[in-house]
C-alpha cells in the first residue's frame, strides 16, 4: 500500500513549489495510492486555516482528487458526504466526518456533548 501525506497532497493541489509539484504529479499519475481519513482531514484543515481557501473551493478540489480511479480510501462515500456537509454547513471537517460515519454506518450511534453535532444528527 502506498500512502500520501498531507504535505504531499498540498504541493499537488497548490502547485506552490514547481519542483515538488512535478514529483507529486508523477507519483499520482503512475501509482495506486491511499489517502487515510485523518490525512484527508489534515489537508482540509491546512487548506482552510493556513491557506485561507474557501470551503466550496476545498470541496471542489478534494472531490476532484477523490474522483481519480487510482486514489483509494476505505470509505470514499463517507469522505464525499463529509465534504458536502463541511462545505454547506458551519461544521469543522472532523465533525462532518463523524456525522457522516454515524449516518452512513448501519446502526451508527454517536456519543458527544457537542450541541452543534447533536442538533445535526437528531434532525
Amino acid at each position: 500500500m502506498e500512502l500520501l501525506d498531507a504535505n504531499f497532497i498540498l504541493r499537488y493541489l497548490l502547485r506552490d513549489n514547481e519542483e515538488h509539484f512535478l514529483v507529486v504529479r508523477d507519483i499520482i499519475e503512475k501509482n495506486h495510492l491511499t489517502i487515510p481519513d485523518f490525512i484527508f482531514a489534515e489537508t482540509v484543515y491546512v487548506l482552510e486555516k493556513v491557506y485561507k481557501v474557501p470551503r466550496l473551493e476545498i470541496n471542489s478540489v478534494l472531490m476532484g482528487l477523490l474522483g481519480y480511479t487510482n486514489i483509494h480510501n476505505n470509505r470514499k462515500d463517507v469522505l464525499i458526504k463529509s465534504l458536502d456537509l463541511y462545505s454547506s454547513h458551519n461544521l469543522d471537517f472532523a465533525d462532518a466526518l463523524l456525522i457522516s460515519y454515524c449516518q452512513m454506518t448501519k446502526d451508527g450511534k454517536l456519543h458527544t456533548f457537542d450541541k452543534k453535532i447533536l442538533k445535526f444528527i437528531s434532525s
